[in-house]
C-alpha cells in the first residue's frame, strides 16, 4: 500500500469515528476531491486552486530547518500567520479559497507568509540531529519564541524588503509571540500589528481536560518529564495512556479522548463544516514534543507562563533560582488585538482578560459575539469571515499607513 493511500485511509477512519459520534453526515457523500486535499501539502493546495505558492527553508540559530509557505504578492505588505499546537501552515488553507484565512488575506492585497514551528510535519529537519534522536525533541514553545519566530520574521522581511510585517497567531502561535516579546523585545519594532486568536497565557479558568490533568500539581509535570523525557508526542505513548486511564474510562469516552485534537479544543457543530473533517484530520494532529505538551500543563500548575520547570535542583543549576523565570508581558510593546470566544475550552474569557490587563498596548479587546465560538472556530468556522476575520482585516488596513518599508 503506497503512503498516500495509507494516509487517506487513516484520515477516513478518524473522520468516520467523529461523524458517527455526531451523527450529522452521510459518510458516503465524502468526495474524492475532499480526500485529495487531505493529502496535499500547502504548496500543492495553492497550486491546485490557482494561487502563486512558494516554499522556503528557514534555518534557526540552533540549527532547526523550518519550512515556510508563501502566497506571493511582490511589493505588498507581508503578513505572517503562525499556527497553534498540533497544527501547521496548512491550517490557513485547508478550508478552501472561500473559507481559508490565507486566501482571504492574499485576495485583500497582502503578501502572505505561513510559518511552521519545530516538530510539526513541515519542520522536522535539523543540521545535526535526526528526527529519531531524543535531542531533536528537546524543546518547548520557549524555543519557538526565541528562535523560530525571530528567524521566520527576519527571513520574510529580508525577502520582501520591508522592515515590518503583520502577525496573526492562533493559540500556541500567540504564547510563542509573548515569549518573543519577553525575551527578544527588539522584535516588537518589526511588528505592525499582532492579532491574537484564542490567546493563551493563563490556564487558571480552563475547562480543557488535558490541561487540568497535566497541570494538576507542579510535581505532575516534573514527574512526567522525568519518566518520558524528550520525544515525539504520539497517540500510543505513555502520556496518552495515563490520561485515558484517569479521565476516559468509559469505552465511548475513550474513543473520543483518543482524538487529541478535539478533546483539547471542543466542538461547535454549527460552525464546523463536517464534510471537511477528512481534510482536517489529514493535516492535524501534526506533531509536537512531549516536553512541549508538559510545558502547557505547567502554565496551569505554576499559575502563569514561566520557562520550563525542571524541578528545584535543576532549576537552580539552569536559572540560578529554584523556580523557573516568569515571562515579562510588559516587554510585549507591539500593538495587540485580542480575539477570544465564550465557548473556548483552552483560552477562557477570564484568562484572556488577565493577559489583557498585563499587556501594555492592546488596541482591540474582542469577545466574539457568538455564544458557542470555541478554540477551533478561529481557523475553521463556517462564518469566521463575517464573525471575526473582516474585523481583523479592518484593523490591518487602519495601521498599514504607518508601515515602514
Amino acid at each position: 500500500m503506497n503512503a498516500a493511500l495509507s494516509k487517506k485511509m487513516s484520515v477516513l477512519f478518524w473522520s468516520l469515528i467523529l461523524l458517527c459520534l455526531h451523527g450529522a453526515i452521510d459518510v458516503f457523500g465524502i468526495t474524492p476531491d475532499v480526500l485529495e486535499d487531505a493529502s496535499l501539502s500547502p504548496f500543492e493546495l495553492l497550486m491546485k486552486y490557482g494561487y502563486p505558492g512558494e516554499t522556503h527553508k528557514v534555518t534557526t540559530p540552533d540549527n532547526y530547518i523550518l519550512t515556510a509557505h508563501r502566497i506571493l504578492r511582490p511589493g505588498a505588505i507581508p503578513v505572517l500567520l503562525v499556527h497553534g499546537l498540533f497544527d501547521t501552515s496548512a491550517t490557513w488553507l485547508i478550508m478552501g479559497p472561500d473559507k481559508g484565512l490565507g486566501y482571504m488575506l492574499y485576495d485583500a492585497g497582502y503578501d502572505v507568509w505561513m510559518a511552521n514551528c519545530r516538530g510539526n510535519t513541515y519542520a522536522k529537519e535539523h543540521k545535526i540531529y535526526k528526527v529519531f534522536e531524543e535531542r531533536f525533541w528537546d524543546f518547548t514553545f520557549h524555543e519557538m519564541g526565541i528562535y523560530d519566530l525571530p528567524a521566520t520574521i527576519d527571513y520574510a522581511l529580508n525577502n520582501t524588503g520591508f522592515s515590518q510585517l503583520h502577525y496573526i497567531g492562533h493559540s500556541q502561535g500567540t504564547l510563542s509571540f509573548w515569549i518573543m516579546g519577553s525575551e527578544r523585545p527588539d522584535y516588537m519594532e518589526k511588528i505592525i500589528l499582532m492579532q491574537a486568536m484564542a490567546p493563551i497565557a493563563y490556564f487558571k479558568n480552563t475547562w480543557s481536560p488535558i490541561i487540568l490533568f497535566l497541570g494538576s500539581t507542579r510535581f505532575t509535570s516534573i514527574l512526567l518529564n522525568d519518566l518520558i523525557g524528550s520525544s515525539e508526542f504520539l497517540p500510543n505513548q505513555r502520556l496518552t495512556s495515563m490520561f485515558n486511564e484517569q479521565l476516559c474510562g468509559a469505552p465511548i469516552t475513550r474513543t473520543v479522548c483518543e482524538s487529541w485534537l478535539f478533546i483539547m479544543l471542543g466542538f461547535d457543530e454549527k460552525q464546523l463544516n463536517q464534510t471537511m473533517l477528512p481534510v482536517i484530520m489529514g493535516h492535524a494532529p501534526a506533531g509536537a514534543s512531549t516536553k512541549q505538551i508538559i510545558h502547557f500543563g505547567q502554565i496551569r500548575s505554576l499559575g502563569g507562563m514561566h520557562q520550563f520547570d525542571y524541578g528545584m535542583l535543576d532549576n537552580l543549576r539552569r536559572y540560578g533560582s529554584i523556580s523557573p523565570p516568569k515571562y515579562n508581558f510588559k516587554s510585549v510593546t507591539a500593538k495587540v488585538g485580542l480575539n477570544y470566544g465564550q465557548n473556548d475550552l483552552m483560552a477562557a474569557v477570564k484568562d484572556v482578560r488577565l493577559l489583557r490587563d498585563e499587556l501594555p498596548n492592546v488596541i482591540d479587546d474582542n469577545l466574539i459575539d457568538y455564544r458557542w465560538w470555541n478554540h477551533l472556530d478561529f481557523i475553521w468556522a463556517i462564518d469566521a469571515k463575517e464573525l471575526l476575520w473582516n474585523r481583523m482585516l479592518d484593523h490591518m488596513q487602519t495601521y498599514d499607513k504607518d508601515v515602514k518599508s
